[in-house]
């Protein structure tokens, strides 16, 4: 099975520089593991001591930073080394002062994978959520390497717990202790003879707790308010835009901030274009009195979170596609009801907050209407489903200080 996987894994390389030719995100995919190895040798000498951090992308790099932070505070005299699998997590990233050394992770190759452990040489090792790479597993297991798995999330669908799956549960045996999200991902793990699970619950809990403790003021967001009831859209996709759009442009004595995923030119342009209340995009407030505008298009990166702070209510994208839904507990953390689509099956902490009632699937346009309709007029009812949200959040706290007292070197 390792020749196999280690032959597909060299063929899915060589594919990948084909495709680059013609994909600006899989050329940085490629380009940027040219130069992980130089980069390893010029940060990292072989007397130093080592922490190895690797998430997927960016909402993995998100869940990890809690724990890196705690890490960094416990271990100082040790460099951490934080890898990327998505350019989508690294780009925005790679100069984040939370780690020493930031590089791409080479593709999981048996050279590979004996090269990059032997260079950084790490005295513990963190998966993220999930991502696990056969090859770099074994090398540590070699090494005799603690290896932790964080805010780690199983499926039954997943290959480990599938009857062919015996190459990858393997694999799993590296793991010194998987602390899982939820109850379901430790039975499904104990179910395939792994008996080191602890639930310690999802640290993004912990991550956008410390948000409200930070400043978040944003003047222009501020002024842009001027003291109305505030919708905030985050992370929004066409699909997502589409469904409320028509509330935005029949909507009274109402603000709106979309902050869109995709922040290209075009499709920025094309939201615009939909949108038939006075609106002004991020690019181009300077010199605007912002306070005459029903809606604030912003088209840059790293402050949404910031911008939630103004939030009544929010909207919460990817949903209604297939991308995955984005981060619900930002918006969660500073007490305002947040609204999403029907694909969320996948996330647990959008079930749960389901249930209690802070968070509101729909379905629809005419869902989505009526929801957003009933959280911008009615006070007590937008007041009530906010409360819930915070509390949720609040009562999930832990996850952070249950990793860190569970772990050895």
């Amino acid at each position: 099975m390792f020749f196999l996987y280690n032959l597909l894994t060299l063929l899915t390389g060589f594919l990948l520089k084909i495709v680059a030719l013609f994909s600006h995100k899989i050329r940085l995919f490629v380009d940027g593991r040219k130069t992980v190895f130089n980069t390893l040798q010029q940060n990292i000498s072989p007397e130093d001591k080592t922490i190895w951090f690797h998430s997927a992308s960016l909402g993995e790099y998100e869940q990890g930073l809690p724990v890196m932070e705690k890490i960094k505070q416990q271990y100082p005299d040790h460099k951490i080394v934080l890898t990327f699998f998505s350019p989508s997590g690294y780009e925005i990233r790679k100069n984040t002062k939370a780690a020493d050394v930031v590089v791409y992770l080479p593709l999981d190759t048996a050279a590979n994978a004996k090269k990059f452990i032997m260079m950084v040489h790490p005295d513990m090792a963190f998966f993220i959520k999930y991502e696990f790479w056969p090859n770099y597993l074994k090398e540590l297991k070699k090494a005799n390497t603690p290896t932790y798995l964080i805010s780690g999330l199983m499926r039954k669908d997943q290959v480990f717990f599938k009857w062919y799956g015996g190459f990858y549960r393997k694999a799993l045996q590296t793991f010194t202790r998987f602390f899982v999200q939820d109850n379901s991902s430790k039975e499904l793990l104990q179910g395939a003879g792994f008996h080191n699970v602890m639930i310690s619950g999802d640290t993004r809990f912990d991550r956008v707790s410390e948000i409200l403790e930070r400043d978040n003021s944003l003047p222009f967001v501020q002024e842009f308010k001027n003291n109305k009831i505030t919708m905030v859209a985050g992370s929004s996709w066409p699909k997502d835009e589409n469904m409320f759009t028509d509330f935005i442009n029949s909507s009274n004595n109402t603000k709106f901030i979309i902050a869109p995923h995709n922040i290209k030119t075009e499709q920025i342009q094309e939201l615009k274009n939909s949108i038939t209340k006075k609106t002004v995009l991020f690019s181009e407030k300077e010199g605007k009195n912002l306070a005459e505008y029903d809606v604030f298009i912003i088209d840059t990166i790293g402050i949404l979170s910031k911008v939630y702070s103004y939030a009544d209510l929010a909207y919460v994208g990817g949903g209604f596609g297939t991308s995955g839904l984005h981060n619900i507990l930002e918006p969660a953390a500073f007490g305002i009801p947040i609204v999403i689509g029907p694909n969320h099956s996948k996330f647990p902490e959008a079930i749960a907050m389901i249930h209690m009632g802070g968070c509101i699937a729909v379905k629809d346009k005419t869902e989505m209407e009526e929801t957003l309709s009933s959280l911008v007029y009615d006070d007590d009812y937008r007041r009530e489903k906010g409360h819930i949200a915070g509390t949720f959040v609040f009562m999930n706290r832990g996850a952070v200080k249950r990793i860190m007292s569970n772990i050895s070197n």
